[in-house]
């Protein structure tokens, strides 16, 4: 039914990151660059969700360049992601190895770095399960691409030569991201996601990834356990 399928990585195929471990990697970004005592309200406004405007804002009041704070900030958040995988705090969910029955070309896209998507795929034995990966890279104009924004799909969709796809998340960013690229979406309910109520609407709602193979088609079976 699908050339590819096109997966978020955090809440879809592994779990998501503790808001205060982000906090605490925004922090560290702030002290590395000479600001020992950050306001709060603008550590967690870099933390999660920032938009240029604000970042260049933000980084004017402490007199710091607004592409070395980034890139410092996406650095300790990647470390920091990272060492919870290594730790066992950040896992992939017990459904992951539903991926291996599709019948279809496989992607991931993010809206974390480019590292964390790597070293997390790399570090869980998933990176074979798919073609491309795609994540921000370490700058400020990767925040203008990220989701809903439909930049880093269509560079998957591109690569992986996708006539019809569709892509997998769960957050109401996903589902406008691949309305954005002309593509279908599943919406994954997730147990952090059963009660959010969207203002979309999403080709599919699924509760878990297995829900995926019914929809996708099943691959023939490998002898060897391969994708």
């Amino acid at each position: 039914m699908y050339d590819a399928i096109v997966l978020d990585n955090d809440g879809v195929l592994v779990g998501r990151t503790p808001f205060d471990t982000l906090r605490e990697a925004a922090w560290d970004a702030f002290v590395s660059l000479g600001v020992e005592d950050p306001d709060l309200a603008h550590v967690d406004d870099v933390a999660v969700g920032v938009d240029p405007a604000t970042l260049t804002d933000i980084c004017e009041r402490y007199g710091v360049d607004p592409a070395e704070f980034w890139r410092v900030r996406d650095e300790t958040a990647a470390a920091a992601q990272i060492d919870a995988a290594r730790k066992g705090q950040k896992t992939p969910y017990d459904d992951v190895d539903a991926v291996r029955a599709l019948d279809a070309s496989l992607g991931v896209v993010s809206s974390n770095q480019q590292a964390t998507v790597d070293a997390l795929l790399d570090h869980f034995g998933l990176a074979g399960h798919f073609e491309v990966a795609y994540g921000r890279e370490p700058s400020v104009a990767s925040l203008s691409r990220k989701k809903p924004s439909p930049y880093y799909i269509e560079r998957a969709l591109e690569d992986l030569g996708a006539e019809t796809a569709l892509f997998v998340g769960d957050n109401e960013s996903d589902v406008r991201a691949a309305d954005n690229a002309g593509i279908d979406s599943a919406f994954l309910r997730r147990p952090h996601r059963r009660a959010t109520e969207l203002d979309c609407h999403p080709t599919y709602e699924i509760d878990d990834l297995h829900d995926l193979v019914s929809i996708c088609g099943r691959a023939p079976a490998d002898p060897d356990g391969g994708v």
